[in-house]
């Protein structure tokens, strides 16, 4: 076995990754990343307690460094690990990686939770410290979290660090969305055009609205015409953002379907997280990262942050000679609405709210999470297809490139279909959850409200410990359940939280409405 991964969803058998990961990631970058983690955890043990600026910028980006699909680079990862061992821990090979994924599977499983959520987490707390918030409380579990993995804990202390993963999250997205929204506005819904203009544009793809808008500020009166791609298209619902008039519209759909999409493109692609897949000779020329995604050998765009190299290559490039019309994946057209933030859909809170005492609206789905490639994610399409004609159905993150072009009508002015945003977002799908208990009176899982969840990476992971940690209950989550949740963990989850795998749209629908 040269390398061993099970964190994310579509690893290799659903066991986990052994030779090269599914996601593209050879095996030498994934036992750097392995050495990168045993680093974190000894920065933090020396730390906990005693942070500083630099350890948490650190210990932060060195998590996100880590996530599926984020940085396929060896040389980045040594001189990241070169400035962590800058700090004088000692050391820092103190943990061998293999040993935890050899360890007793339940303390394996439960570890496992713990450090794939905290990857998750540092995701959200990175794009909300680039636009400056922080949170002590979220800060200092990074450490605490971290220092856990060599600390022999029971599975209950474990269990219970795994509920804290989760309840620390809400404050880390809460932090997140307090961020977004200072820097750019509530968000509004907006109608988004999938055709791209002729002439010169660059495409961004990720999920930080800060480089973003960055790019928008470098590239303003210079004739080049800005397109989001996958989670950026959120970023259509900010007024501090769609106010620039050169945000045309969307290309593309999800980040698993790059390899396609990108090929021939006549315009650079800015990645300014992840989710980066290996890149192909046909645009290698056209990519250009920034932050702490990077792949090998593609132009890397420093904390400077200075586009003008993806600016002169839009020139160069010139774009498309005519109008590009965009191919709708479900024949919905080629308009995407996006922008139904919290602060939206709390506005029309009585609208709602009436709409169900009078019987109009029977039920809401949360359907969302992250997309991947796997054929039987089409479960998706066919559940918001399904869907009755008096329900509502709320999405966020990219599992909404499934049905997002779908016109499934209207409930007294509101549309079936709102797209909440990011998967960064998922706050505002808790913050409504909890507003409509309290004005029905009951507890969210009391609420007719059901989630039908689509994970990928780590992000989706400590958005599920979030979830349970406020005792939700009775979520599906699919298109399989995560590897590293060992049998006994995952009865144990199934007996409190009554967490179940998704089976058919039509049984899930079935059993869910009587």
């Amino acid at each position: 076995m040269s390398m061993f991964c099970f964190q994310c969803e579509q690893t290799v058998n659903n066991k986990g990754c052994t030779v090269n990961g599914a996601c593209g990631k050879k095996s030498d970058t994934a036992n750097l990343q392995d050495s990168l983690t045993s680093n974190l955890i000894a920065l933090a043990s020396a730390y906990n307690g005693k942070n500083t600026q630099q350890t948490d910028k650190l210990i932060i980006e060195g998590l996100f460094i880590t996530i599926t699909n984020t940085n396929f680079d060896n040389d980045f990862i040594k001189n990241f690990r070169g400035e962590i061992e800058k700090m004088g821990v000692k050391n820092v090979e103190k943990m061998d990686m293999n040993s935890l994924w050899t360890e007793n599977e339940d303390i394996r499983s439960l570890k496992s939770m713990i450090l794939f959520g905290l990857r998750g987490m540092a995701a959200y707390a990175h794009h909300a410290y680039v636009l400056g918030k922080k949170n002590d409380e979220v800060t200092a579990f990074f450490y605490k979290g971290l220092s856990a993995m060599t600390e022999n804990l029971s599975a209950d202390e474990l269990l219970a660090l795994v509920m804290e993963v989760g309840n620390v999250n809400l404050a880390c997205m809460e932090m997140l969305d307090n961020a977004n929204t200072t820097a750019y506005g509530t968000p509004v819904p907006t109608k988004v055009n999938c055709d791209i203009e002729a002439g010169p544009f660059i495409v961004v793809t990720g999920h930080d609205l800060h480089d973003l808008k960055l790019l928008l500020d470098q590239t303003e009166g210079k004739g080049i015409n800005i397109y989001t791609h996958s989670e950026m298209l959120p970023a259509h619902g900010y007024p501090e953002l769609k106010k620039y008039s050169h945000l045309k519209g969307n290309f593309g759909t999800a980040w698993h379907a790059q390899q396609k999409e990108f090929i021939d493109i006549p315009a650079p692609v800015l990645f300014t997280t992840n989710c980066i897949m290996p890149v192909l000779k046909n645009y290698s020329d056209r990519i250009f990262t920034t932050s702490i995604v990077a792949y090998p050998n593609m132009t890397h765009i420093g904390d400077d942050k200075d586009f003008t190299l993806v600016i002169e290559k839009a020139l160069e490039l010139g774009g498309y000679k005519s109008l590009h019309k965009a191919v709708s994946i479900n024949g919905g057209g080629n308009t995407m609405t996006t922008g139904f933030g919290h602060g939206t859909i709390l506005a029309v809170a009585d609208t709602v709210i009436n709409a169900v005492k009078q019987g109009d609206i029977k039920q809401f789905f949360l359907v969302g999470g992250c997309d991947g490639d796997k054929s039987d994610r089409s479960y998706y399409t066919e559940f918001v297809k399904q869907s009755p004609k008096d329900t509502i159905i709320l999405t966020l993150g990219c599992a909404k490139y499934r049905f997002n072009d779908l016109n499934i009508g209207e409930i007294g002015g509101l549309p079936r279909l709102m797209d909440m945003g990011q998967c960064n977002d998922a706050y505002g799908a808790i913050k409504v959850a909890i507003a409509l208990s309290e004005a029905f009176e009951c507890t969210v899982n009391e609420l007719p409200l059901s989630l039908v969840l689509s994970w990928y990476e780590q992000k989706a992971v400590c958005i599920l410990l979030t979830l349970l940690s406020l005792g939700i209950k009775n979520i599906l989550i699919g298109p399989s359940l995560p590897a590293f949740i060992s049998p006994n963990i995952l009865n144990a989850l199934i007996e409190k939280f009554n967490l179940t795998p998704t089976s058919t749209p039509e049984a899930d629908l079935k059993n869910i409405l009587g």
